[in-house]
């Protein structure tokens, strides 16, 4: 009788759910033409470069730097020197096991991270990249030097043929030469008018900005990667509490079991399920164990501790707060606070300017050079012997000379139309990526904020599952006790509870990981605590059974956890992560 009422209940709430559903598409649809009539125009919404400038810059005043020192509770956490490589067993075996609270291990993975800290080294490497190129705007200065000394010796021979007639003038067919000489130029070079040098600076600054946001990037993207991992090894050291409550109701239950089969109570078959329950929870509590193991390395990796080291949650796993933004606010936050839209305006400026110093390959270029020559010279030549050159004899010169220069390249086959295409071409596709950037980070916020209130229903829904399931476990434990039901029922209700327990883990841990998603998604921060709380252990009297076929309204993590008798003036605000 119980199966039939049960089987009309639903029938007849599947027939209300239908009519609810059919009476939903019809006045759907007959709101469509007003929804049509009041959409936004989207040709009149604001142009990203009149809200974000179309160079954007980092605003110092808003940039969340990253933790430079360790506090004094964990200084001793700092990461190994880089090029460190141990080569003995000894040096890589885990010889303590830290707690770390969520807090310090953001601060570790912020100080010793290699992959943060290669990020800002790239920033140094575009700040450099500008400097050299704003030194376009400065003169060369140019010396060069021959004859440190230079030691000149020589021995002229000539035709006796072409001498007849001057040896009596005293010209001799051998002549001799030793000197020492010495010689330096000095050459100045401005480029008074260059018409690549600006838009050249511009592509250098742009690509520095570039690289700011990248770090900017780097740093919430770390920070998110560590909360999730450390939300993750919560989970996990609450498997392994769950396994380990399993396996010790197991043992219990097969000692009972076998005790009463003794007794000629029950038979050997309710012996074998105890025996088979206790060996499916020796098997997720040794999957569990690995299963945290695994999130304690990781997060160790992202931490880049010590060798001999290993974190641990230092606090259980509850919800981390609320959020109380709409989803419109969390988008239009979201579009303002992502450095990768500001990277794709830079790529679009960086693109222009390129192209733009493409065309000066064929525009004149006028130069000031300035060349200043010395030389000085000691000794003679073209003396007729050895002995009579007179190394006190010296010469020495100077002279300087300035001119104005122009190169202009008339024709380079149409090289440089064509660079100038190609970044132009590569401005619209940062364009096109922008869009498509927009409409991504916008489904990123609405997938966090989905799950976040999936992960509320979640709560809702795993939480009433384990305060049934334990209150069905103690029922059936003392049915079992007055001999009124079979092992098979106990078995099955364990079985429920460490699933359910389970279940609320993951719900937990989903709703924090969805939670710290949308604080990297949008940079909203302004979350409120959650009171500290543990589910009772026996499930609340209820007046009846409740159907509803229409949507329930939307509580929250807090109040889905929360104790009877606590208020809102229990609730504190939570330490913003970005």
């Amino acid at each position: 009788m119980r199966r039939i009422a049960a089987a009309v209940v639903l029938a007849t709430g599947v027939v209300t759910a239908s009519s609810a559903t059919a009476r939903g598409q019809e006045s759907e649809s007959a709101q469509v033409p007003v929804l049509n009539e009041l959409r936004t125009d989207q040709t009149a919404l604001p142009d990203a470069v009149n809200i974000k400038g179309g160079r954007p810059r980092v605003d110092p005043t808003t940039k969340d730097p990253a933790a430079t020192n360790l506090s004094d509770s964990v200084e001793d956490l700092l990461g190994p020197p880089t090029f460190s490589l141990p080569n003995q067993p000894e040096q890589v075996r885990i010889k303590e096991l830290r707690p770390l609270t969520l807090e310090e291990v953001l601060q570790i993975a912020e100080v010793n991270s290699p992959m943060l800290k290669a990020v800002a080294k790239q920033e140094e490497q575009a700040k450099s990249s500008l400097r050299a190129a704003i030194s376009s705007w400065y003169p060369t200065l140019d010396l060069s030097a021959n004859g440190l000394p230079e030691y000149f010796k020589s021995y002229t021979y000539r035709n006796p043929e072409f001498l007849r007639g001057q040896e009596l003038l005293g010209t001799s067919r051998e002549t001799y030469g030793r000197e020492w000489r010495v010689g330096a130029n000095l050459r100045v070079s401005w480029d008074l008018i260059n018409p690549a040098r600006v838009p050249q600076i511009a592509a250098a600054r742009d690509s520095y900005e570039r690289v700011r946001h990248a770090y900017i990037i780097a740093l919430r993207d770390l920070r998110l990667q560590t909360a999730t991992s450390y939300f993750r090894l919560q989970e996990s050291d609450e498997g392994v509490r769950i396994g380990q409550d399993s396996v010790r109701a197991s043992l219990i239950s097969l000692r009972d079991a076998r005790a009463r089969y003794n007794a000629g109570v029950n038979t050997k078959l309710e012996v074998l399920e105890a025996e088979t329950q206790l060996a499916r929870d020796k098997r997720l509590l040794i999957d569990r164990l690995t299963t945290q193991q695994l999130n304690r390395r990781n997060l160790a990796r992202l931490m880049n501790l010590p060798q001999d080291v290993t974190p641990t949650a230092a606090t259980p796993a509850r919800p981390l707060g609320l959020w109380g933004f709409s989803l419109q606010q969390s988008i239009t936050a979201a579009y303002r606070f992502r450095g990768e839209l500001d990277q794709l305006i830079l790529d679009v400026s960086i693109a222009n300017s390129q192209a733009n110093a493409s065309l000066a390959a064929v525009q004149p270029v006028l130069s000031f050079i300035n060349n200043s020559n010395t030389f000085r010279a000691e000794g003679q030549s073209g003396r007729t012997s050895y002995g009579d050159i007179d190394m006190d004899d010296y010469r020495w010169g100077l002279d300087n000379s300035t001119l104005l220069a122009v190169t202009w390249r008339l024709f380079d086959g149409g090289r440089a139309r064509a660079e100038y295409r190609r970044f132009k071409q590569a401005a619209q596709e940062s364009e096109q990526n922008f869009a498509a950037q927009r409409d991504l980070i916008r489904f990123e916020v609405e997938q966090s904020f989905m799950s976040l209130r999936a992960a509320i229903q979640h709560i809702e829904t795993t939480s009433s599952e384990v305060i049934s399931s334990r209150e069905s476990l103690r029922l059936s434990q003392l049915r079992v006790q007055a001999g009124v039901s079979a092992q098979r029922e106990l078995v099955d209700n364990q079985r429920d509870l460490t699933n359910a327990e389970i279940n609320y883990a993951g719900a937990i841990r989903e709703y924090n990981v969805s939670l710290v998603e949308l604080g990297r998604r949008t940079g909203l921060d302004h979350l409120i605590a959650c009171p500290a709380t543990e589910l009772p252990s026996q499930k609340p009297e209820t007046g009846g059974i409740e159907m509803p076929i229409e949507p329930t309204p939307l509580n929250t993590a807090c109040t889905t956890v929360t104790a009877e008798g606590q208020t809102g003036a229990d609730i504190q605000p939570v330490q913003p992560l970005w």
